[in-house]
């Protein structure tokens, strides 16, 4: 085999497109095996097989000419995102929850101050939504209250607990119902997440051409099987908080007030989706010096905030956070010893400690990149609070990490997509080992020593001047103030 410096660009190209075809072809396999609940182990091979194509696919990427790069990433990301289109979704069924916001917003109702069992909505309710009979037997689907008669069911999650999804997340919830043809069901969401996905992907390449960075960076979200998977097939809605905190990082690294305003105001819009971008923040306070500066970011994020939860405040009888609560504690965030999470902190401390430990090391980073990041790339900054928040938080959902992805796109440090691959190995491994707390401690103990060898890696590599890649993308010592 020749070494990867023999290889010419037009080998290079016709790998590249081999294995974007190979992948294409996997992922739709992927899409239609449907072995969540049956055959999770296979499921799970095929995810690998995605994955393992996916590094490939980079691999190649790295000898086609620049000047083909950017229409190679862009198609790419059209083959790849198609694949989450060709089946309802299969592994989550939060989308549901979604198109019955939608739907009761479109009635005139909040979405606060119901739940999907409540009686007092039943008009609402579409056959597809709420089955009943034979249908409720499938293992997805959660059982109502009898009224008599037959059996009744929902493809909705925690019927019996209010939404908790913010307001810009429940906007476009109301904006999807609203352009959806009738009979459409889960199909609109996941076309307008499609569309969203491919968004990044154009925001992604558009900052990159901009600070003249490697456009094959973008290809880290573009081609990556998580996109596909959780962002479009699954519709989950964490992908337009990605497109919001991505647009809103590249503009906070202009120097012009206006624009790192603009970007506030973005980021503030992504929080106000999914609340987790929020981790993004100190990223984008890199390197600032003067209050000005940080409140340039922060009082439009904070202010568009407020906006958009206000409508909903004044039009709900109960409260906009919904269930979050309630979720929270049944996730096991407030108490480390009632679920898998903080798994690799309980490892080596008491349980009670996992959370305060947590916190601290998450403030300690932000504090470092808040005072010796590079304010020109905010984005390698917010990489690393993200990045170390899901390695110590180990959650049991690998769409969360849409967000970590996109980041790594920005920055370039790959070793960080361990963390997705680790989420999703847990996520669909997790039922059929009943949850046992070693799958976690494996999977993103994996992840986080490779962080940790290629983080030694790059410095030295920095250290002896050798590596062209360790310079970029690490933070900035003490760059320019603000």
């Amino acid at each position: 085999m020749k070494p990867l410096t023999a290889v010419t660009p037009r080998t290079a190209l016709v790998t590249t497109v081999l294995a974007l075809a190979a992948l294409t072809a996997v992922l739709a396999r992927t899409i239609g095996y449907g072995g969540y609940f049956s055959d999770p182990v296979g499921l799970f091979g095929w995810y690998a097989a995605c994955w393992t194509l996916f590094a490939v696919a980079l691999l190649a990427l790295r000898r086609v000419p620049a000047r083909r790069v950017a229409w190679l990433v862009a198609a790419g990301a059209v083959a790849v995102t198609v694949t989450g289109l060709l089946g309802p979704p299969r592994t989550s069924t939060d989308s549901y929850r979604y198109a019955w916001d939608g739907r009761v917003q479109s009635a005139g109702v909040s979405p606060y101050d119901h739940t999907p069992q409540d009686p007092a909505l039943a008009r609402l309710r579409d056959p597809w939504l709420f089955p009943s009979g034979a249908a409720c037997k499938a293992p997805d689907l959660a059982p109502l209250p009898r009224t008599g008669g037959a059996a009744h069911c929902t493809r909705i999650n925690r019927p019996a607990v209010h939404t908790i999804y913010p307001p810009v997340a429940e906007a476009y919830f109301l904006a999807v119902d609203a352009l959806s043809p009738a009979g459409a069901r889960h199909k609109p969401l996941q076309i307008g997440a499609a569309l969203i996905s491919l968004g990044v992907t154009g925001v992604l390449l558009l900052v990159l051409r901009r600070r003249g960075d490697d456009l094959r960076k973008a290809a880290y979200w573009a081609w990556c099987p998580a996109v596909p998977l959780e962002a479009v097939n699954n519709a989950h809605v964490d992908v337009l908080g990605v497109l919001l905190a991505v647009a809103g990082l590249g503009l906070v690294a202009s120097r012009a007030l206006a624009r790192r305003a603009a970007g506030g105001v973005l980021i503030g819009a992504a929080v106000a989706t999914k609340l987790m971008p929020a981790v993004v923040l100190p990223g984008a306070l890199s390197g600032v010096r003067r209050v000005r500066d940080a409140a340039a970011v922060l009082l439009p994020a904070a202010a568009f905030v407020a906006l958009v939860y206000l409508p909903y405040v004044l039009l709900s009888h109960g409260s906009v956070f919904g269930y979050l609560g309630g979720y929270v504690e049944e996730e096991g965030y407030d108490d480390a010893s009632a679920g898998s999470r903080y798994s690799l902190l309980r490892l080596v401390l008491p349980d009670t400690w996992a959370l305060p430990v947590l916190v601290a090391v998450v403030a300690a980073v932000s504090l470092y990149v808040m005072r010796y990041g590079d304010p020109r790339r905010p984005w390698s900054g917010a990489l690393l609070v993200t990045g170390w928040s899901f390695a110590l938080l180990t959650p049991g959902y690998s769409w969360y990490a849409l967000l970590l992805i996109a980041l790594v796109a920005l920055d370039g440090r790959w070793e960080w997509l361990g963390i997705p691959l680790a989420g999703a190995a847990v996520y669909v491994l997790a039922p059929t080992l009943q949850f046992r707390p070693w799958l976690s401690n494996v999977a993103y103990g994996a992840a986080v020593s490779l962080v940790l060898v290629m983080t030694w890696v790059r410095r030295r590599g920095a250290a002896g001047g050798t590596s062209a890649e360790a310079a970029p993308t690490r933070l900035t010592g003490r760059s320019a103030g603000r």
